[in-house]
């Protein structure tokens, strides 16, 4: 049993296929001698690089596998030079196609050579993390890191199709796992509050990986981001509330030094964060924004820095850089209630400041 979700872009639409054991490269499979290459990390390769590849020779799709190393570190400039040289080596040519099978970085990374070798070639998103699957492999962000700040290079370039294989959840690391499910959250905050409940009611079957509970949730996600994609493809609007919780969270990743904290934890830091700022500046309820804290910290979700907090100069030094920013001022995406947030927020430094420093002397 399987469930497809489509993103309606016109002649640029693609489906989203939910299930277990399924086939990747079936919009390719009326085509002939189509190279490709899969973009991998060392950490999925070997458990399913062999799969990927048999299924896409089950389409008739011959292909070879790259490995980058693990980790968000991996998604630099220096690896995205390296998948070029590797795709000429592999003799890609403009009907080609990469295919991203790993979590957010990896699908990142390829995405980004995929959008700029040749000027653009096709790529398949095959995500085995719950993060990746509910939201990164969606709606054609591409992009790599610099040393100042995350996705500072990149370009809006849609997959062809998206392949989220349930089964690979099953060899995901706890930690991995939970990390995603930040992102899940996020969409209850700004866009459904009833789903946000089912979570709150399902939270130890989310946490067990329960295969209904978890059909369910990401196909919930993927039916969100998919209609706010469709509504705003290119973030010039609305679908700029996808950011919720983003600001401070990048320059989490970004201070702490890549890899400390996961992209969702560092996420679920920023959503907390950010619903204690909608408190203060947009009437958010206490009441809602502690059910949020509190749902983020029953998933396993950190809410805040402990130890090594990053200081107020290098915190706003890095807002400031932040791609989402306007006129050397960054913007947060703010929650009026459950199910409804605001973009594009303006924020007194000073307020900003505030809660920083205020919640630096609490710990």
């Amino acid at each position: 049993m399987s469930e497809t979700v489509k993103v309606n872009l016109g002649d640029r639409s693609y489906n989203i296929s939910i299930g277990r054991n399924l086939p990747v490269g079936t919009s390719l499979k009326s085509e002939q001698n189509v190279k490709a290459m899969i973009v991998s990390d060392s950490s999925v390769t070997p458990f399913y690089g062999l799969k990927c590849q048999k299924a896409l020779q089950a389409q008739g799709i011959e292909s070879t596998i790259t490995p980058v190393p693990a980790g968000e570190a991996s998604k630099n400039i220096q690896c995205a030079a390296m998948l070029y040289e590797k795709a000429l080596e592999c003799g890609l040519d403009r009907g080609s196609i990469i295919v991203a099978l790993g979590g957010g970085m990896v699908g990142d990374l390829a995405g980004f050579v995929a959008a700029t070798f040749l000027r653009g070639i096709r790529f398949i998103q095959v995500p085995t993390t719950l993060l990746a699957m509910v939201d990164s492999s969606v709606g054609g962000k591409t992009g790599v890191n610099l040393p100042k700040g995350k996705n500072l290079i990149g370009a809006f370039h849609q997959p062809i199709e998206v392949v989220a294989d349930l089964d690979t959840l099953s060899t995901l690391p706890a930690r991995e796992y939970i990390s995603g499910l930040a992102e899940v959250v996020k969409y209850g905050v700004i866009w459904d509050r009833t789903f946000f409940e089912k979570i709150e009611n399902n939270i130890q079957n989310i946490l067990d990986r329960h295969p209904d509970i978890l059909e369910q949730i990401i196909k919930r996600c993927c039916e969100i981001k998919a209609e706010i994609v469709a509504m705003d493809e290119k973030e010039l609007g609305v679908r700029a509330i996808l950011n919720f919780g983003h600001t401070i969270g990048h320059c989490v990743e970004s201070l702490s030094g890549y890899g400390k904290y996961l992209h969702g934890e560092a996420v679920a830091i920023g959503m907390a964060y950010a619903g204690k700022l909608s408190v203060s500046e947009k009437n958010f309820a206490p009441d809602d924004c502690n059910r949020m804290i509190h749902l983020l910290s029953g998933l396993g979700l950190p809410t805040s820095i402990k130890e090594n907090k990053p200081d107020w100069n290098n915190l706003n030094s890095t807002m400031l850089k932040d791609k989402k920013g306007r006129n050397n001022k960054p913007k947060f995406v703010l929650a009026e209630k459950l199910g409804s947030v605001l973009f594009g927020c303006e924020i007194p430094t000073e307020t900003i400041k505030h809660l920083w420093l205020e919640e630096k002397c609490n710990q």
